[in-house]
């Protein structure tokens, strides 16, 4: 009877044994499985964030060729400027007003009507277009007249507008 109980007690020990191997077995294999899936979701988000910097890093570039290129425009903005306050600084519009006030209204609606067809050009508007009423140059010709004294872009174009009086 002894031997009986020695060989059931072996037997359990050895199913012990053997459940244990299996229960140990099953949970690597989990493990293992929960890794693989873990790792696959780690690579995807590598991947996604080098494309992600790499993005960002075309935009900097972008950013910094478009920063550089408005740099350069307020430059010449701020020239441009510099230059009108030279020009206004040297005309006298008061005691030419007193001189003669028909040459200069000729001259001002002669620089508006350019400015004005300017705005047209670039807001994609038709610049052909005759120009509003409160713009219409006097049928005595004064509205070619420019005030620019460097004789450049004196043309405003005045074909296009119609002569009225507003009398």
């Amino acid at each position: 009877m002894l031997r009986i109980y020695v060989i059931i007690f072996i037997v359990a020990i050895l199913g012990g044994v053997g459940y244990g191997a299996k229960y140990y077995y099953d949970t690597t294999q989990n493990t293992i499985a929960t890794l693989r899936d873990n790792n696959a979701k780690l690579e995807v988000a590598v991947q996604t964030s080098e494309e992600s910097l790499k993005t960002l890093q075309g935009d900097v570039i972008r950013l910094n060729g478009l920063n550089k290129s408005l740099q350069e425009d307020l430059q010449k903005a701020e020239q441009y400027g510099d230059e009108l306050r030279q020009k206004l600084s040297k005309l006298d519009l008061v005691v030419e007003a007193l001189k003669s006030s028909k040459s200069l209204e000729g001259k001002m609606n002669g620089a508006t009507a350019k400015l004005w067809r300017d705005f047209m050009d670039d807001s994609g508007g038709n610049a052909e277009r005759p120009l509003p009423n409160w713009l219409q140059q006097d049928p005595t010709g004064t509205g070619d007249q420019s005030s620019n004294q460097s004789g450049e872009g004196t043309n405003t174009n005045s074909s296009s507008a119609k002569a009225t009086t507003t009398e």
